[in-house]
């Protein structure tokens, strides 16, 4: 997968992946591309701590009107 595509998976620029790639956080290919499988774990872990902090700020502001 190239860089490119792994930004627009991501929804991130291609800076940001090339940054990702160049702190070891995802792993390149054979290729010098993006491993899709480093990718999908990124992303997939990425997508839980979202998903935890935007459910733990609805919890702290329930009550609040």
């Amino acid at each position: 997968m190239t860089v490119q595509q792994a930004a627009d998976l991501l929804n991130v620029s291609r800076a940001y992946v090339i940054d990702l790639l160049e702190a070891g956080t995802i792993r390149r290919g054979e290729d010098s591309e993006v491993e899709a499988t480093s990718l999908i774990e990124y992303k997939r872990l990425d997508d839980r701590l979202r998903r935890a902090a935007a459910d733990e700020l609805s919890a702290s502001t329930r009550g609040w009107s």
